[in-house]
């Protein structure tokens, strides 16, 4: 458990697998889905150009955000090998955001694209689609019993975004936050992949409202395996 606390290398030791819909995916610790029948990774809430946005705005922050979200996605599409990606929304923290993108990030970009289908799914931040980023754009898309979409809709087979989960546990006198999947038997909510990207903790109203109950899980990211929690254990605040 002291893992928890740690940073998440991309190293994968220990399979975590989550039933949503009786489809088993594979969860990841660095916070992906892989669906393997479909040679399907899944990551949401990439919040690319964070840091150049709020720039912007007069808040100054390291430029390197986009550079360090995609090195870390890098590692995972090289690990997968995926036939196909989707970005489940808020794939750019605003809507100039790839007209933003360096010159290397584009072509970082361009290089996890090439040899595979790319979907983006547009999101709240982003929610029209953009030029010269590669893919194809969606609102939403359903794969068998699974959809892929940005907002939470409560739905059976939904797969979505936007709430960036996080848990709160009190282990050995002490507490640790972590970014989790939340899912039950129906529906799944990513964790934010962006390195720039907070969480709202799975206590919060808006988790009770989508799932109905506490009656749901929370996947907490650790050092090489997820640790799943029941919500009602876990922390307020």
């Amino acid at each position: 458990m002291s893992a928890l606390g740690a940073q998440v290398p991309l190293v994968r030791q220990v399979r975590h697998d989550i039933v949503v819909a009786d489809v088993c995916l594979h969860a990841d610790p660095a916070g992906v889905l892989y669906w393997p029948e479909q040679g399907l990774l899944v990551v949401s809430d990439l919040h690319f150009e964070k840091g150049s946005s709020f720039a912007r705005r007069g808040m100054l922050l390291p430029p390197y955000d986009t550079a360090a979200t995609l090195a870390r996605l890098t590692r995972l599409v090289a690990h997968y090998a995926p036939r196909c990606v989707i970005a489940l929304g808020d794939n750019f923290h605003d809507g100039d955001g790839p007209a933003r993108l360096s010159d290397d990030d584009r072509a970082s970009l361009a290089a996890l694209q090439r040899g595979r289908e790319w979907i983006w799914i547009t999101g709240n931040h982003d929610p029209e689609p953009a030029a010269n980023i590669g893919g194809s754009f969606h609102e939403t898309l359903t794969l068998g019993p699974l959809t892929f979409r940005h907002l939470p809709t409560g739905a059976d087979g939904d797969i979505c975004g936007h709430l960036h989960p996080m848990a709160r546990i009190a282990h050995r006198g002490r507490v640790v936050s972590r970014a989790c999947f939340a899912a039950d038997s129906t529906r799944l909510v990513m964790p934010a992949f962006g390195v720039f990207t907070g969480g709202l903790n799975v206590r919060d109203a808006a988790f009770a409202d989508l799932f109905g109950t506490l009656k749901f899980t929370a996947h907490m990211l650790g050092e090489d395996r997820l640790y799943a929690f029941a919500a009602k254990r876990c922390l307020p605040g």
